[in-house]
């Protein structure tokens, strides 16, 4: 391949706001989209589309003016938000950069459950308070989690619980034993079943029409009264209503939130004053680097698209995710 790939970069003014994308100008004509109109114009002749921006509402709103365009890299690793009816059905492959925020959101995932475990927030009120408490704490070590997701995310918190001493099963699209993260990862439809035993329970599935309000209040109270529920999906994976309901009486313990129905959560939701209910901005897979890291991926698989080899990270668009 030697003329040019043009390359629309949607989200952002200037392709100086992708870290590096600079590698690959001998072989691009690159063009940046930071609304809807910009989109529109930027998308005819062009082959490649970089996602940049979080939101796709305007990706789908202008893809009727996509006539040439092959392959859209979407700089996230959940892809609900890119998988519009338009896109599915047509011949456009997708891509993702799964990966990339897999052990941060590990890493998030140990730390509210250490927060919870530890008392932390009290710990923080009373040093505000200047007051000297002395308290005990619950024990990581010996309890059990439930990781909903068996994707490369879920995995990555699978393997750092387990070196904090937590004993993990999961939750996927096929039951099996011996797994070498999970150990034991349970079919989707015994979810009930396997969520009574555990103390801890991570949502890290993908968002698709199947599990849309996957946690409801049947869930809930499926849980342990003294569990606490964790969410770094999506919002929309959980019936918020009926979360409230089992924060407040007491069905759960608590909950650790970083994705919410609305975003930014709105400033009258009860989440925000609850004192069994850390909330978070969806910043769990974010680290100083995310950027330059994602970047890297596009410019990889930009490589391998203009030498005619096959994209890593292919979203099967019947699943709404990349197949392990």
């Amino acid at each position: 391949m030697n003329a040019k790939t043009t390359v629309v970069i949607q989200g952002v003014d200037s392709s100086g706001e992708v870290p590096g994308i600079e590698a690959i100008e001998t072989d691009a004509t690159i063009r940046c989209a930071n609304d809807l109109d910009a989109l529109r114009a930027a998308l005819p002749g062009a082959e490649v589309l970089l996602g940049w921006k979080f939101a796709a509402d305007d990706i789908a709103r202008a893809f009727d003016r996509a006539d040439r365009l092959r392959w859209i890299q979407w700089a996230g690793a959940g892809v609900d938000a890119a998988m519009f009816p338009a896109l599915v059905a047509s011949d456009v492959t997708l891509t993702n950069v799964r990966g990339v925020f897999d052990q941060p959101m590990a890493e998030y995932t140990l730390g509210m459950i250490l927060a919870f475990a530890k008392g932390f927030r009290r710990t923080d009120t009373l040093q505000r308070e200047r007051k000297w408490q002395h308290r005990l704490t619950e024990p990581v070590a010996g309890t059990k989690a439930l990781v909903v997701g068996a994707g490369s995310i879920g995995r990555a918190i699978a393997r750092t619980l387990r070196g904090a001493g937590i004993e993990v099963e999961g939750v996927g699209r096929t039951a099996r034993d011996g797994d070498p993260d999970f150990g034991r990862v349970h079919d989707n439809s015994d979810l009930n079943q396997a969520l009574g035993s555990a103390d801890w329970v991570v949502l890290i599935t993908p968002l698709t029409a199947q599990t849309r309000n996957l946690f409801d209040a049947a869930r809930f109270a499926a849980m342990k009264p003294t569990a606490r529920f964790f969410n770094l999906g999506r919002g929309a994976l959980v019936d918020e209503p009926a979360m409230i309901e089992a924060l407040r009486s007491g069905v759960i313990a608590g909950a650790g939130l970083d994705v919410f129905v609305d975003e930014p959560l709105p400033a009258d939701s009860p989440l925000w004053g609850m004192d069994n209910v850390f909330v978070s901005p969806h910043m769990s897979g974010d680290f100083h680097g995310h950027k330059a890291a994602m970047a890297k991926m596009f410019i990889e698989n930009f490589r391998r698209y203009r030498a005619g080899k096959p994209l890593a990270n292919v979203v099967d668009k019947g699943l709404g995710f990349v197949p392990r």
